[in-house]
């Protein structure tokens, strides 16, 4: 390991896969002398290099296609890489598919006993832990029914429990946690958040860029098996976006280039008469977001709108001339509208703009993601993204 406190070392690692191009049996028996030309080679990592050290939470994200369920995977010990070299220590405990390790002919209580066991367990050991498992899960009632006939959410609420519960020192998780009800959510993240506390390492892979941004303090960005961020959430969650944005946009001009827009979104700007020394923006002063776009030529009725995000993604105000009954400038020229909230009530922190321009009828023009950001002082107590005039009182 390269330091005392390396939990996991992920050294030049590469993973390729074989797609056969050949249907059937039949076809592949066929073409068995000219094999190589009726198969791809498919690299679902390329080089990565990664140290994970004890106690942190890491973030693999990136589109679907990118590697990071391979790559979760192959730290798991689940496949083994083509190329380069994982090294582990500590008990692990993984989470990488729905049922996984489940035996479908086993009840509920056999497969706890099966899965404590794979994970290092003794019988004694998982009799200390088996009621504490089966309430977590909240599945008493069908503890000794066939697995089999689970729904999806027994299914993960019964894996969860006997992963959080066999004492690992690193946790993967992979996106399984979307498939239960928003309670056991909460109560997966509650645990979570009590790993965290008591210093476990775990490894999270999620499409959502609000329980990334709340939960892991570092973020590596995977594209196409190139690891291409490795750092802060906030800074991985902004390549995820601009990245996101850069496809969608790339995918429209592919579709429809004959369609090339004609507008375009110049810039957003955040301002405010009342800042403070080091330039926030001061809480109940009224902000101004002036939006300027461009148009080479004259236009269908438009809608111009912003939003306001946390830098992790989380959404927090949206609002565009539509909602506001404004008709706004839709002939050649350069056009500026100010979008004034009065005595906004945004909390401490840091917020992005997002911009959008489309037709009346709804199809998109041009987004401008991120537009800009901007800081806001709160000098009063409390904590959140928004503002509160708050007092407490003591009664007697």
């Amino acid at each position: 390991m390269s330091s005392p406190r390396t939990l996991v070392e992920v050294k030049d690692v590469s993973k390729r896969f074989i797609m056969h191009k050949d249907k059937t049996i039949k076809e592949r028996l066929v073409n068995f002398r000219a094999a190589d030309k009726h198969r791809d080679d498919f690299w679902a990592l390329k080089d990565i290099n990664l140290d994970i050290e004890a106690g942190s939470t890491v973030g693999l994200v990136g589109h679907n296609g990118s590697g990071k369920s391979t790559l979760l995977k192959v730290i798991g010990g689940i496949i083994e890489p083509t190329s380069g070299t994982v090294r582990r220590r500590g008990r692990l405990a993984a989470l990488l598919e729905l049922g996984a390790g489940f035996h479908q002919d086993l009840t509920g209580r056999e497969n706890v006993y099966l899965n404590s066991a794979i994970l290092g367990l003794t019988r004694k050991q998982t009799d200390k832990y088996f009621d504490a498992i089966v309430d977590f899960s909240g599945i008493e009632d069908f503890i000794d029914t066939q697995v089999k006939f689970y729904s999806s959410g027994m299914y993960v609420r019964l894996a969860f429990a006997v992963a959080v519960h066999v004492d690992p020192d690193l946790l993967l998780v992979d996106e399984v946690l979307a498939v239960g009800d928003e309670p056991f959510q909460r109560k997966c993240m509650d645990k979570i958040g009590e790993f965290q506390r008591e210093g476990r390492t775990i490894v999270l892979v999620s499409h959502s860029s609000e329980q990334v941004g709340r939960l892991c303090d570092r973020v590596v960005v995977l594209d196409h098996g190139d690891m291409i961020h490795d750092g802060n959430a906030v800074d991985g969650l902004r390549v995820l976006r601009y990245g996101f944005e850069q496809a969608r946009l790339l995918e429209e001009e592919e579709k429809k280039p004959e369609e090339i827009s004609h507008a375009k979104i110049a810039s957003i700007s955040a301002d405010s008469r009342e800042k403070n020394e080091r330039g926030a923006i001061v809480a109940k002063s009224d902000l101004t977001l002036s939006y300027t776009y461009e148009l080479q030529r004259n236009q269908e009725p438009l809608v111009a709108g912003i939003a306001i995000e946390t830098l992790t993604g989380q959404p927090v105000y949206g609002l565009n001339t539509r909602m506001l009954g404004m008709s706004i400038p839709d002939v050649v020229g350069t056009h500026t509208v100010d979008f004034v909230l009065r005595r906004q009530s945004l909390g401490a922190g840091q917020y992005l703009v997002r911009g959008s321009l489309e037709e009346l009828a709804g199809r998109s023009l041009d987004r401008l993601n991120p537009a800009s950001t901007f800081e806001v002082d709160v000098p009063t107590v409390g904590s959140g993204m928004v503002s509160i005039d708050a007092e407490g009182l003591v009664r007697q």
